[in-house]
């Protein structure tokens, strides 16, 4: 017996605080519920996927269905987010937290903010500009720059942040499917804006013309360049650090000046706010060691390696005396189980760790996850180690909200890739994998993903050099291009830096030959696709404009859906 009616057993057999007539009365309804989502799950698809039996999608039927037994069976707490039940006894902690604070004094300006701010988003929609993810909040902070503060932190709103060079937007959807698998209401900045008009935008959108924000959760990815400023004005209860890479050197300068940044927005958090790191990653576990409060760690615990260190690898010396760290297992670039002989730094004990881990090539991530009270056997579908550690990183959250993931496995099975994130696309009798990348570690990762199914054969490369990309393109010497240069049949290159990227593949071993440079991104990806056989496949690797440009003209042509409707 599982899902739903295990859940609901629970509720049939547990002890009930009323007397005899209602506890039998209360008993046989709960029983016959029992009985009818037990029917259901055996039809339900979605648990043949977490058996094993097949492979499918949460569809919003199946999970309106289970929210509806769940709720009727299990009851709903008073403040409006449903108590679910969960073993040892433990409750969660969000369902327990007092309602948000008093609500906003309606100000002329807080209205007019949100008027504008709202009329923003839907013209912005109407007009096919954008999904209204950034320019609503930066009307409404023109008009009014005090409206994110209003609406979040003086209503006491909890709010989840999410921090690091990689990973935040697959690390945000994951929080967002467990939270709601817990049934907690979330919004969430699905669609990656992620400067502080991106996160005001999701505040604005998600309140009424009164200031109100539903009851539930924020969860936010947030730029890291950001957090020092959004976090004064979101008082958040959780922040979490994934990683720190060097990342678009010309916008946030080195590595460890980031690491200041982050560091001081870790010690002006309250102890009452889980602060919550990786702890594979040297610099990110030794940010703020003396702060007062709760500390959530996660990261593997598997007895080999999975990665090398490689010349991409960026924190490989001890924070503290600088000497080299000594790996005994190397996980993900630098991320590992690492020790300083010098000084004594070492990894931490980790909460949140992963014990066992398989990519199944392209489509899915099997994984083993223990937790402080439960371990939990996981299937999501989408690849690659990194998907482990984003993984990692949202059951984190959860422990640091004393929440206890009853629904995991259901959840995570729901949660297909992000944008970009080796994103599998149908483009008429031909495939297209989608391969968002931006630094080095994205684009060893995902190399390495791709090589599991022998991919990339027919690629399409692109980059670009604009204000959001960044105009310093010197780490690509070191992507590991040497290792798929093998396997490249034909390759078009685009993009405002095509001759660099040509020139980086020619060193790489791709021979001239099989290259071709179209700069403009339509045509090249009408090139690309011709050279690919009915029922073959394309991979696409580019950063964040050219696949922007990329996948919208696969939007016009039926393709996919808008990046923010995704």
């Amino acid at each position: 017996m599982g899902g739903r009616a295990e859940l609901l057993q629970r509720r049939v057999d547990g002890p009930h605080r009323r007397s005899e007539t209602d506890r039998g009365g209360a008993a046989r309804a709960a029983h016959r519920q029992l009985i009818t989502c037990r029917r259901e799950d055996e039809a339900d698809p979605l648990l043949h996927h977490e058996l094993g039996l097949d492979r499918f999608k949460l569809s919003a039927q199946a999970h309106r269905r289970r929210r509806l037994c769940d709720d009727s069976a299990l009851g709903t707490g008073a403040t409006g987010l449903r108590q679910v039940a969960a073993p040892r006894g433990v409750t969660s902690r969000i369902a327990r937290w007092p309602p948000p604070g008093p609500r906003p004094d309606l100000t002329p300006r807080l209205f007019v903010a949100l008027v504008a701010g709202k009329a923003t988003g839907t013209a912005t929609r109407w007009l096919g500009r954008g999904g209204g993810t950034s320019l609503p909040g930066m009307v409404a902070r023109r008009v009014d720059p005090l409206v994110l503060d209003t609406l979040v932190r003086r209503t006491g709103m909890p709010v989840v942040l999410i921090a690091g060079s990689n990973g935040k937007t697959t690390t945000a959807h994951f929080a967002a499917a467990l939270l709601r698998g817990e049934g907690i209401d979330v919004a969430n900045n699905a669609a990656g804006a992620n400067l502080v008009q991106g996160v005001t935008s999701l505040a604005v959108r998600f309140s009424d013309l009164h200031g109100h924000l539903p009851a539930g959760v924020l969860v936010a990815e947030v730029d890291e360049g950001a957090l020092h400023q959004v976090v004064p004005e979101l008082a958040p209860r959780a922040v979490v650090v994934l990683d720190l890479f060097r990342d678009q050197l010309d916008r946030y300068g080195e590595l460890y000046a980031v690491a200041d940044a982050i560091e001081s927005v870790a010690r002006s958090l309250p102890p009452e706010a889980a602060w919550i790191v990786n702890a594979d990653d040297p610099l990110v576990s030794s940010l703020a060691p003396e702060r007062e409060g709760r500390r959530v760690t996660f990261g593997f615990e598997l007895d080999r390696s999975t990665d090398r260190l490689t010349r991409a690898a960026d924190t490989i010396r001890c924070p503290r005396c600088r000497s080299d760290l000594f790996y005994d297992y190397v996980y993900l670039s630098h991320m590992g189980a690492y020790r300083c002989p010098g000084c004594g730094f070492a990894r931490p004990p980790i909460d949140v760790a992963v014990t066992a881990l398989e990519v199944a090539g392209v489509a899915e991530t099997r994984l083993t996850v223990r937790l402080p009270s439960t371990e939990l056997e996981l299937r999501i579908p989408q690849s690659g180690v990194h998907i482990a550690y984003d993984a990692a990183a949202a059951l984190a959250v959860l422990v640091g909200l004393e929440i206890e993931p009853v629904h995991a496995r259901v959840s995570f099975a729901a949660v297909g890739p992000a944008f970009g994130r080796l994103e599998l696309v149908q483009a008429g009798d031909r495939r297209i994998i989608l391969g968002f990348v931006k630094n080095p570690t994205s684009y060893n990762t995902t190399l390495r993903a791709l090589a599991s199914e022998g991919e990339p054969r027919q690629l399409l490369i692109a980059a670009s050099n604009t204000l959001v990309d960044g105009e310093d393109f010197a780490w690509l010497w070191d992507v590991d291009f040497e290792s798929s240069a093998p396997r490249v049949e034909r390759v078009t290159v685009s993009g405002t830096r095509a001759d660099e990227l040509a020139n980086r593949l020619k060193y790489a071993g791709v021979d001239p030959s099989l290259m071709t440079l179209i700069d403009e991104r339509t045509a090249a990806l009408d090139a690309a696709l011709a050279r690919v056989e009915p029922g073959g496949r394309l991979t696409i690797l580019a950063g964040y404009t050219p696949m922007n440009e990329l996948r919208e003209e696969m939007r016009r042509r039926g393709w996919v859906g808008r990046l923010w409707e995704t």
